[in-house]
């Protein structure tokens, strides 16, 4: 032991102790013991200031952060360390890297390395050669296992008999074969959230429904007891990994997931959980086991749960949404192959625009193209209407049917959590029972468990009494028949107040694949591709400058733009409230609405005198220049005699005062003027005048 000076004595002996896990700690009980015994080698050897540096149980060696080890290397160079006390090279580093570092510190500062073996200088080149290989030994003896141990881990998957860990719903039946779950509960909980998805389509509106509902489902523990499953009310990660697990297929499956290595601060950093593509998993084993659903539906589910994210695919549609627009999500721009997105304006949101214009957010170009789309809305609609409606009676009973059975499913859920709730109470009292009654301090703690179990039952009860009273069919004989007529009448059922924009939404997509839009001049250019391989062309005309659904209509405007030419906008509005007229919007006409009216349309107002600059009276101003009753000029009218005419019922007649200076009309007005009506009766005369 020459090596050993006075020098390295009068610093401190440090002891490094490692282990690399957890579960080594919690279980390698003598390696521990071990490492934490150099402690008395250090004082046998001469040293009595000796000090043990254990910050890194638990800490893999292999790069990652290590405070231990770095408060080490700060001892080193403070030249407070005579000697570093390992139980061998690959407890204080497990790479090259560290492993070097510490010999490089170590020999600047006269410091010692001293494991099982001996006592070593890093000064000395013969020392510094074999703690060198040392060092390269324990690394590649390292990779050996690691490589050994993975590639027996990939053998042993590839003939799906490696379970690390089992999903809820199923159950080890040997150390390389899995089972359901003999518990029921467990069993028509995971099949009714895979019935509820391929229900509602979206694993948001399963969470929402569970949790509206008050549903719990099981989820995996580990206490000191081992595995056992717990109920709680669910999350989104739980069903969103129920239904994109493939072991809930029957499906075997190894490598999933792989990890990543990055850089950071200097040193190696691990990420983990990072999810593979199918074709780069370590192991796929169809039929494996039995499973909750089909492998074809499994892999329906994951293209659905892939269809339903927003802006994460070029070809996905996006979940459906809040809004009025039919069709979001469906189109895809014919000029570029971009998928077209909704733009809602007006008051309350409602009106819905199309538009493409990923070129101009990622390359800076133009806008693509723009539409309104209530045309569009209007004709995929009916063209979705007339391919349903021979399954209009079919869907009313599977609507009443999914009623029924949604019912069904809430009672056996509390069915079965009201079983497993009363055996709990059960245990728990034979438990109470089974104590010494003087045992104050058990037999108290066991009487809480019981009222808690019993308190559950009796809530549980009162759900289940109140499911039990309303009857599984909520449909009354009206509404069924009154379902069973708007499945007769299909368009009056899409068309009906309660049908929610997000439910037409679900049913497009249910049948249409994709629409590709062209915009040429006059018309939208459809081809819809529906579910299945087949194409329909729609062409659909579009709104010209300025028209929008709240346009008024163009008979209206003709009325107006000829009744400005005869009256004040208050007599207009008067006229087209009696003929029935409304504006865009379904209100009745004001003097605002046609000044309003007028000044887009770009029609001049009415001025006095200029129906008489254009040689025009109406019927009364005829009636005072023939000196007769206005129903006398009517009458006039009617027979032929005086040319008039009238826009529509309640405007003015419109005469024109050359046809009133005529002789014909002139003695007409006379005669009709100075008529007598003659009596039938002969003893009656004629008074004179």
């Amino acid at each position: 032991m020459t090596k050993i000076t006075a020098e390295h004595l009068a610093r401190g002996a440090f002891v490094y102790v490692r282990q690399s896990t957890a579960d080594q700690v919690h279980n390698n009980h003598e390696s521990r013991r071990r490492q934490y015994g150099l402690a008395d080698r250090a004082r046998a050897l001469g040293w009595g200031v000796v000090e043990v540096i254990d910050d890194d149980l638990g800490r893999s060696g292999s790069g990652v952060s290590r405070p231990g080890f770095e408060k080490l290397l700060a001892a080193i160079c403070q030249g407070r360390v005579g000697a570093v006390v390992s139980i061998e090279a690959s407890r204080l580093a497990r790479n090259g890297r560290d492993w070097h570092t510490l010999l490089e510190f170590c020999g600047l500062v006269g410091t010692l390395i001293v494991d099982e073996d001996g006592v070593y200088d890093p000064r000395h080149p013969n020392d510094r050669l074999l703690l060198g290989m040392k060092g390269t030994m324990s690394e590649m003896e390292l990779s050996i296992f690691r490589q050994r141990s993975l590639e027996a881990l990939k053998q042993k998957a590839r003939r799906g008999e490696l379970f690390l860990t089992v999903a809820v719903g199923y159950v080890k039946v040997t150390h390389d074969r899995i089972d359901k779950d003999p518990d029921r509960r467990i069993q028509e909980a995971l099949a009714l959230v895979f019935r509820k998805f391929a229900e509602m389509q979206t694993v948001r509106q399963v969470h929402l429904w569970f949790r509206q509902e008050h549903l719990s489902l099981p989820a995996v523990s580990y206490g000191l007891d081992g595995r056992h499953v717990e109920w709680k009310p669910p999350v989104y990660n739980t069903i969103h990994h129920m239904l994109t697990n493939p072991i809930y297929a029957g499906a075997y499956v190894f490598g999933r997931t792989g990890s990543r290595i990055t850089i950071e601060a200097g040193r190696k950093r691990i990420v983990r959980g990072f999810r593979k593509d199918r074709g780069e998993w370590e192991a796929l084993i169809l039929d494996h086991h039995e499973g909750y659903i089909s492998w074809a539906e499994f892999e329906r589910n994951q293209r659905l749960i892939a269809d339903n994210a927003n802006g994460k695919s070029f070809m996905s549609r996006g979940s459906v949404r809040r809004g009025e627009a039919l069709l979001a999500g469906v189109l895809r721009c014919g000029h570029c192959g971009r998928k077209l997105h909704v733009a809602y304006s007006g008051t309350n949101g409602s009106s819905g625009r199309y538009h493409c214009r990923g070129g101009q957010i990622n390359h800076g170009g133009d806008r693509c193209i723009s539409f309104g789309g209530m045309r569009v809305d209007r004709a995929v609609g009916a063209e979705v209407i007339e391919r349903l409606q021979p399954l209009g009676i079919e869907a009313a009973l599977a609507a009443a049917e999914a009623q029924h059975l949604e019912n069904t499913e809430k009672r056996r859920q509390v069915e079965f959590a009201l079983e497993q709730a009363r055996f709990e109470a059960a245990r728990a009292r034979r438990q109470y029972d089974a104590v010494d009654p003087d045992n104050r301090l058990v037999a108290g703690e066991l009487e809480r468990r019981w009222n808690e179990c019993l308190a559950a039952v009796r809530v549980l009860e009162d759900e289940y009494d109140a499911l039990a009273v309303t009857p599984t069919g909520l449909l009354s004989p009206t509404e069924r028949e009154r379902l069973f007529a708007l499945g007769a009448d299909l368009e009056r059922a899409w068309n009906a107040r309660g049908v929610t924009s997000s439910t037409r939404k679900r049913i497009v997509r249910t049948l249409i694949e994709e629409i590709v839009v062209r915009v040429e001049d006059d018309a939208l250019n459809l081809v819809v591709r529906w579910q299945g391989g087949d194409h329909t062309a729609l062409r659909v005309r579009k709104n010209r400058a300025g028209q929008h659904r709240w346009s008024t209509d163009a008979d209206v405007v003709q009325l107006v733009t000829i009744l400005a030419r005869q009256m004040p906008d208050q007599a207009i509005a008067a006229v087209l409230n009696r003929a029935g007229k409304k504006t865009g919007r379904g209100n009745g006409w004001t003097r605002s609405r046609v000044c309003w009216l007028r000044n887009h349309r770009n029609i001049a107002p009415y001025r006095d005198g200029e129906r008489l600059e254009r040689g025009e009276v109406t019927l009364d101003e005829a009636a005072v220049a023939l000196n007769i009753s206005a129903a006398t000029v009517r009458r006039i009218i009617n027979g032929g005699l005086l040319p008039a005419s009238q826009l529509c019922k309640g405007a003015p007649w419109v005469i024109r005062t050359d046809d009133l200076a005529g002789a014909d009309i002139r003695r007409t007005a006379d005669a009709r003027r100075t008529r007598r009506p003659a009596s039938r009766d002969p003893r009656q005369n004629e008074m004179a005048f």
